[in-house]
């Protein structure tokens, strides 16, 4: 059955948003507004699911769900609309056109970070984000402060939680130092030589990792959405489809098991800092690590991102902003005569340096 959740104003009828500011449902056409509901079924507490259950395809059915969505055929982005839109612009890259591909079934979210920050208040911040940015076209500049208002999105994401416990293998390795005397230029020096002693180290380090957090989406590239971490997680509240009133939400392309090996990578590499400061001395060499993952959980979550898309020219300009703690990431666009004019700047300032340099040398040859 397909999820459809709707929260008509009892007043007048027009649908509630939420809003961040009030941390309530509101109706712009009314003002009524109403509190987010702390009952039903998706109170409780955010619970973690197993992973090799999942894998294995034996999630129970409530934990499944369809929702409709439209694919962007340029970003291939997968944005849930409401039954009554058809068509609309893709707030990722700003195309035109959006093709209904039906229903997506998908593990439902368990957990969200609600909207910490309005629309005003993200315009804001990416406004004064494009204002340092001096090699900016100014005509992007006020296209993006006058443009349309930035769109509020939900994005997917997985956390993953485990137990590690890790055997290795390697070599510790402490740094000393000897003298010797050598001739140079006729005269004799003291030079002092630093050496490593190498000695074997073997060990096991353990490690509970919680919340390691994975991009569930392609639609943006990752190093934007990475830079908009740190998220308070702790912050994070039980999946309410109340919260989404009002916003978009993307569905999930990175499929679960892509999601827990790009979760293992970033594992390995904190269990191969854990092992060289287990190894301790001043250099380190690792051989080998053997690592155990056991109680392997995860959920999905989505995180609130304001999204501007601007065509500028024949060219999509995308900026993205936290929706919690108003940081800033997007295309860093450059304006050929700025850089033009500030290379003419710099020849000239040099130019004008060093004729002074010139005839203050002038003046020191005359005496």
């Amino acid at each position: 059955m397909t999820e459809d959740h709707r929260f008509p104003c009892p007043n007048c009828g027009a649908d509630f948003r939420f809003d961040p500011d009030a941390k309530k449902l509101v109706c712009d056409h009314c003002g009524a507004t109403e509190d987010v509901a702390d009952t039903g079924p998706w109170t409780g507490g955010i619970k973690e699911l197993d992973f090799r259950a999942a894998m294995d395809n034996l999630l129970p059915l409530q934990e499944m769900e369809e929702t409709r969505v439209s694919q962007c055929p340029n970003c291939g982005a997968q944005i849930e609309f409401n039954a009554e839109v058809h068509a609309k612009e893709c707030p990722f890259c700003a195309t035109p056109v959006v093709l209904d591909t039906g229903t997506h079934r998908h593990i439902k979210p368990k957990g969200l970070l609600p909207f910490g920050l309005d629309e005003p208040a993200a315009r804001s911040a990416m406004t004064t984000w494009l204002g340092r940015l001096w090699f900016a076209p100014n005509g992007l500049q006020e296209y993006a402060r006058k443009g349309r208002r930035m769109q509020g999105i939900y994005v997917p994401y997985w956390t993953f939680d485990a137990d590690t416990r890790s055997d290795y293998s390697g070599e510790r390795g402490t740094v000393y130092y000897t003298t010797r005397q050598v001739r140079r230029n006729g005269k004799t020096e003291t030079v002092r030589e630093q050496h490593i002693r190498w000695n074997p180290k073997s060990g096991r380090v353990a490690r509970f990792f919680d919340d390691v957090l994975v991009l569930a989406s392609r639609s943006l590239p990752k190093q934007y959405t990475e830079a908009l971490e740190p998220w308070d997680l702790a912050a994070m509240e039980p999946y309410r489809p109340e919260f989404l009133a009002g916003f978009l939400s993307e569905g999930y392309t990175v499929d679960l098991d892509e999601g827990y090996q790009d979760a293992r990578a970033q594992m390995d590499r904190v269990i191969e800092r854990d092992v060289k400061f287990d190894i301790g001395g001043d250099r380190q060499r690792i051989h080998r690590i053997d690592t155990q993952i056991s109680a392997i959980t995860f959920k999905h979550v989505l995180l609130p991102v304001w999204l501007a898309a601007y065509k500028y020219r024949g060219k999509t300009y995308r900026f993205v902003v936290n929706g919690r703690t108003g940081r800033v990431q997007g295309e860093r666009p450059y304006s050929a005569w700025k850089i033009a004019f500030a290379v003419v700047l710099g020849l000239i300032v040099a130019g004008v340096v060093g004729y002074f340099v010139a005839m203050n040398q002038q003046a020191g040859g005359s005496y």
